[in-house]
């Protein structure tokens, strides 16, 4: 006679659509002894304007290429979905950098609720782009937050949170792989109590709840009438999507320049506001508060990104300057 061992493993859907999502369940899926994930949503695939061809989002593909059956529906209002959520009766659902509102509906399924990684030290910087509003405000701290999601945006009570320390040149797209890959381990971490007692968890401070609302494409745009440090912060912030992007005089004809990485000078160089200077290594602004704000990577339209040095030499001999 065979005896067929019971699986007492939790039964887990996630949901999550980009690249740092996918990192996240990649961790998940480490620890398939504790977890059995038995189903992915993401977004819809994208469809090629070009072609018609259609790309699985990051997530998409990490889940099938562990066989793991994926969803894709429009909302997660669709009551398809809801209904092949309920016959599934997962144990505890996931988010991770969705991108879709969870309805009522949907967050009464799971038994233990559904569980979001947020980037942010919660109820600090509640939406759409927590890490990008963080850095552009120059943050020295940041972190992490596990929250069980209700029907407001991120205002769930909290499970667990870590923090994590900032310098001043970290971009957003690696900041959001550290705090998306601390997230999901710290989330393994914590579901062994969270499963022996779900009510074992902390309302947030309301009171001091800010936002981090949607960024907007002319959010990018340089006005280097501000402090030199408020414009380095903008560049580490938006870096990846929308990116920066300041307009400058190349013979005549305005470009341009898109804006890859900067620092504020530790020398001292005597110009007017709006003033340029190349030195060997950067490309200087005089900034509103008269700091300098060394331009080091750049990009000209239809081109590709270059150093300082080499843009400096492409343009030599040529009237460059800001455009006012």
């Amino acid at each position: 006679m065979v005896f067929l061992q019971s699986d007492n493993r939790k039964k887990v859907v996630f949901l999550g659509t980009p690249h740092v999502a996918a990192l996240a369940l990649k961790i998940l899926l480490e620890h398939e002894s504790q977890l059995k994930i038995v189903l992915v949503v993401s977004q819809p695939p994208a469809r090629s304007t070009r072609n018609g061809s259609e790309t699985p989002s990051p997530v998409h593909e990490l889940a099938l290429s562990h066989g793991i059956p994926v969803l894709t529906p429009q909302t997660a209002k669709d009551q398809e979905f809801i209904n092949d959520l309920k016959i599934l009766q997962p144990d505890l659902c996931i988010t991770a950098a969705y991108g879709n509102y969870l309805p009522k509906d949907f967050l009464s399924i799971p038994k233990y609720g559904t569980l979001n990684i947020h980037p942010s030290l919660l109820p600090l910087y509640r939406g759409a782009a927590p890490v990008q509003r963080c850095l552009e405000n120059g943050d020295s701290i940041t972190g992490v937050s596990l929250l069980l999601s209700v029907a407001a945006m991120d205002a769930g009570p909290l499970v667990a949170q870590e923090k994590f320390d900032l310098n001043h040149e970290i971009k957003a797209p690696d900041l959001l792989n550290v705090l998306f890959e601390k997230g999901a381990h710290l989330l393994v971490k914590s579901l062994p109590k969270y499963f022996l007692n779900p009510q074992q968890i902390v309302e947030q401070d309301h009171s001091k709840a800010t936002k981090a609302d949607k960024i907007k494409p002319e959010e990018g745009i340089l006005n280097f009438s501000l402090p030199a440090l408020a414009l380095h912060n903008k560049v580490r912030a938006f870096a990846g999507w929308p990116g920066t992007k300041s307009s400058f005089s190349l013979n005549g004809d305005i470009v341009d320049l898109k804006i890859i990485a900067t620092q504020v000078s530790p020398n001292s160089f005597h110009l007017e506001k709006g003033e340029i200077l190349f030195t060997q290594n950067a490309l200087c602004v005089c900034c509103g508060d008269n700091e300098i704000l060394e331009i080091l990577e750049m990009q000209l339209p239809g081109k590709k990104a270059v150093s300082a040095k080499d843009f400096q030499n492409g343009v030599k001999g040529k009237c460059f300057k800001l455009n006012k």
